[in-house]
């Protein structure tokens, strides 16, 4: 048993000896090299599972955005060109994974109305590779697996009643007080240094909010901020809206140096096919 906590303690010491750009201790304990291979992985995967969109208005677009944002992304998060998928795909949603890897789904070109705002996106999930957050998320859900394992040990050698309940119990307060908040702080920081990032790369800063104002209208029936992974809207614009000042002073140097990409969104995005006219 003592070697077990030993174990556990040792991790978490050894895992707080990084921070992130906001100054956040993380914790790794995957190497760059197999979060590249998990991200690279998972992404032919995906290129074999999902529908790519063929149309050349629609990628042109994305990859005018993409490639903006990607040019101001440090080497350190990956060295060469990143590769850039347009799925088709009526899903509200976008990623960048570790291996230089994005994807677009074509149902969020439904909702960002302009360059900026794919910049927005683009920015925030290029961020969550910049902070390390999917290290950070398997690390997480590493070592609060091996605290369930050292819980149940020594309940099983304990003489409390109803141990399955006590565990379970612990199940939940580690899900709600550890992993989601956790998620939750991914998000923000994600938030920040995208919205800093698309602003390096000539976007304007404040579509960053104009984009969760239209998020927040696609929102309904959501569950509360403490039982979600992500933040909620309203918190996500409060503090995009704070950070402004500083991101705009970005934004505004690219403006003024000639810096500012001119990628044309087209006035009709094909609608993926349903699954019937598949058929």
């Amino acid at each position: 048993m003592k070697k077990l906590f030993s174990v556990c303690f040792i991790l978490l010491a050894l895992s707080a000896c990084s921070t992130s750009s906001t100054g956040r201790n993380q914790v790794s304990l995957y190497s760059e090299a197999e979060l590249n291979h998990m991200g690279i992985t998972s992404f032919e995967q995906m290129k074999k599972e999902i529908p790519i969109s063929k149309d050349k208005a629609t990628n042109d677009f994305v990859l005018c955005v993409a490639n903006a944002i990607t040019a101001n992304v440090p080497k350190f998060a990956h060295q060469g060109e990143w590769e850039v998928v347009v799925f088709d795909s009526a899903q509200v949603n976008a990623f960048a994974l570790p291996g230089g890897k994005i994807g677009v789904y074509t149902g969020i070109l439904q909702v960002t109305e302009n360059q900026h705002q794919l910049a927005a996106i683009i920015g925030h999930e290029v961020g969550h590779v910049l902070e390390h957050h999917s290290n950070e998320r398997l690390s997480a859900n590493k070592i609060s697996n091996m605290g369930m394992a050292v819980a149940a040990i020594a309940l099983g050698a304990s003489d409390v009643d109803n141990k399955g309940l006590w565990v379970a119990g612990l199940g939940i307060g580690i899900q709600y007080g550890v992993i989601m908040p956790y998620s939750r702080s991914h998000e923000s920081e994600a938030d920040i240094v995208g919205q800093d990032l698309m602003a390096r790369s000539g976007f304007a800063p404040q579509a960053s909010v104009h984009l969760w104002q239209n998020m927040s209208k696609l929102s309904k029936d959501t569950p509360p901020e403490f039982m979600s992974t992500h933040p909620s809207n309203e918190t996500r614009i409060k503090q995009l809206n704070e950070h402004l000042t500083l991101s705009q002073s970005y934004y505004l140097a690219e403006k003024n140096s000639g810096n500012t990409p001119q990628c044309v969104k087209p006035k009709v995005i094909p609608k993926p096919p349903t699954e019937k006219s598949k058929k």
